[in-house]
C-alpha cells in the first residue's frame, strides 16, 4: 500500500529531512522522507483536525496541557 502514490514535499524544504505527503483518494498519506516505508494514514477529517491544529498553534508547548 502506497507504492503507486504521488508524494508531495513543501517547497519549503530544503534539505533531504522532509515530511511527505500523498492521497490514495480516500485516505491522507504521510512520511518522513529518510524512512519512507514508514507511512501514517489518516481520515480526511483526522488530516483537517490536524492541520487546523497547525493553523491555530494548538501544538505549541504552552498551548499544549
Amino acid at each position: 500500500m502506497g507504492s503507486d502514490l504521488k508524494w508531495l514535499q513543501s517547497s519549503y524544504c530544503e534539505s533531504a529531512t522532509c515530511v511527505e505527503v500523498a492521497t490514495d483518494g480516500k485516505m491522507i498519506a504521510v512520511r518522513n522522507s529518510q524512512a519512507p516505508a514508514d507511512v501514517l494514514w489518516f481520515t480526511p477529517d483526522e488530516w483537517r483536525a490536524f492541520t487546523e491544529g497547525c493553523v491555530a498553534g494548538d501544538f505549541y508547548p504552552e498551548n499544549m496541557s
